[in-house]
């Protein structure tokens, strides 16, 4: 069967199947494309319902569950550590995991960046971004601070009385929320699917509204379970994908090559197969967001759904010339698993995390902060992050198959959260809140950054259509392009983009 796909002519073979590679898909296939996707996890079940969990260990029952097999290999500030990221490997990739907001940057994430040049305006953006709202039937409100024209967005469902009387605490302190914007589709008896895989029609993501209509439109085809091993090239062209697929190694000349894999997993590929990397900055400029998590008790308590996610506000995205990000709901509770869940995220990364029993030990401070907590809703400030060459992704030829990073924080990046906690106390004055962090934590499901576009081959690996420099055949559709990473979320800038890179090849074939 592996063979039947592999021998016939596709008119681009895309590597990932998440928010990127499943909407480059779908719109490749709607074109009239015969497309295959080449996904390393599996398929999995639709009617299965399976959150991402950290501590499931095993390299087979991650690999079932959709889960990426292996640990991630990191050292940060010059300490190493290994722990399980919030990383995807099967049919919608993390995406099928994800929290589903999509929020758009601001104009000056693009135009006037004072730390990267974006080859492409925010005007340039613009029509892509309504078109993937469109797609991902994103639901929400306006941003009342915004001077853009108002997206078309879905209204959203009926706001969870906690939160109706929150948002009224905070306008009532001069603060601006209005409703997060969400791609999901609310159907009768869905239960919450946020940052989980849902059997219901109701998240969009890449595998449900980009895999799954390009597989209707009878032009694509999926070939999961196939790990990428290398790629091959004859001067500009990549000539050859090999890959393995239950321990068989197979080969495909391809006409087209769509990265698709993720700013980690797609860097890593291009290192491994000594590719488009002239310009030496492959894996380079990582960036992640920092979280703020913060608790945050209303004034008056009022029965709700605590682990909504609804709220969204920007009145510190750009304060006084610094650049912080967005503060936004969490979308969980204040109750002891999740507490105890985040509790354990943080220790694994820490030092104390070869400290034997630790991790049964921490449900102790667990039980203690649910007392502390009580009522209250947690939020995250997405605290931007900038660009630095040593901040990269790596190659070790002795472990060639797992993901490692290597990332310093920047002192103004230290300088820069310190700032920002510090505007968010004065922004929620007069409320009882409480940080649940004290060290910087990193964002490991917002990486991107590895793979930058822009018009010198000498400064970035991609060009503004994002064509690797180096090869006539080979895109990247992933967050892997992006020169920023804004102060929200990245995957609606994903999903707009690889929207707008399919339609440039559509009308690239008819030239």
């Amino acid at each position: 069967m592996t063979t039947d796909y592999l021998n016939q002519d596709w008119d681009a073979v895309i590597i990932g199947t998440g928010m990127g590679g499943g909407t480059i898909g779908r719109v490749l296939a709607t074109g009239g494309w015969r497309v295959l996707f080449i996904e390393k996890g599996p398929s999995g079940h639709r009617s299965e319902r399976q959150a991402l969990h950290s501590h499931v260990f095993t390299p087979d029952a991650r690999a079932l569950r959709g889960f990426w097999p292996t640990p991630l290999r990191a050292k940060i500030d010059n300490r190493e550590s290994e722990f399980f990221a919030p990383i995807g490997a099967g049919v919608g990739g993390s995406s099928a995991f994800y929290a589903a907001t999509l929020e758009r940057p601001e104009r000056h994430d693009m135009d006037d960046h004072p730390h990267a040049e974006w080859p492409i305006s925010f005007d340039t953006m613009q029509p892509w971004y309504d078109e993937a709202e469109k797609m991902f039937h994103v639901c929400g409100a306006p941003d009342p601070l915004s001077a853009e024209p108002m997206p078309e967005l879905l209204p959203p469902p009926a706001l969870d009385p906690s939160d109706d009387a929150l948002m009224g605490e905070m306008r009532a302190i001069g603060l601006h929320p209005y409703r997060l914007h969400s791609a999901i589709r609310y159907v009768e008896n869905c239960h919450d699917c946020l940052g989980s895989k849902c059997p219901k029609p109701c998240k969009m993501d890449g595998r449900s509204a980009g895999v799954e209509p390009a597989l209707a439109t009878g032009n694509a085809f999926v070939l999961d379970d196939a790990e990428v091993v290398d790629l091959k090239r004859d001067g500009r062209t990549i000539t050859e994908i090999t890959l393995c697929r239950s321990g068989v190694e197979y080969r495909l000349s391809p006409k087209r090559v769509i990265l698709a894999g993720g700013a980690l997993g797609s860097a890593h590929i291009l290192l491994k197969s000594d590719i488009a990397n002239s310009s030496g900055l492959v894996g380079r400029n990582l960036m992640f967001h920092l979280n703020e998590m913060f608790a945050l008790w209303p004034k008056k308590k009022v029965l709700g759904d605590a682990t909504s996610k609804a709220i969204s506000l920007r009145d510190l995205y750009h304060q006084d010339a610094t650049r912080f990000g967005t503060v936004q709901s969490m979308g969980i509770g204040a109750g002891y698993g999740e507490i105890l869940h985040y509790l354990r995220l943080m220790l694994t990364r820490s030092a104390l995390s070869r400290v034997p029993l630790i991790m049964d030990l921490a449900r102790i401070p667990a039980a203690v902060a649910v007392k502390m907590l009580g009522s209250a809703k947690v939020l995250v400030g997405l605290l931007e992050d900038y660009g630095y060459p040593e901040n990269r992704v790596i190659f070790d030829p002795a472990r060639p198959e797992q993901l490692s990073i290597e990332y310093v924080l920047a002192p103004e990046l230290k300088a820069r959260r310190r700032a920002f906690r510090k505007a968010i106390r004065r922004a929620f004055r007069g409320h009882r809140k409480m940080f649940l962090s004290m060290q910087p934590e990193l964002n490991f499901g917002h990486p991107c950054g590895t793979l930058r576009f822009g018009t010198e081959a000498e400064t970035s690996v991609l060009d503004p259509n994002c064509k690797a420099h180096d090869h006539d055949n080979l895109w990247v559709v992933d967050s892997s392009f992006m020169p920023t990473s804004f102060g929200v979320n990245p995957s609606l800038t994903i999903a707009a983009n690889a929207i707008r890179v399919g339609h440039h090849l559509l009308k690239e074939a008819r030239s």
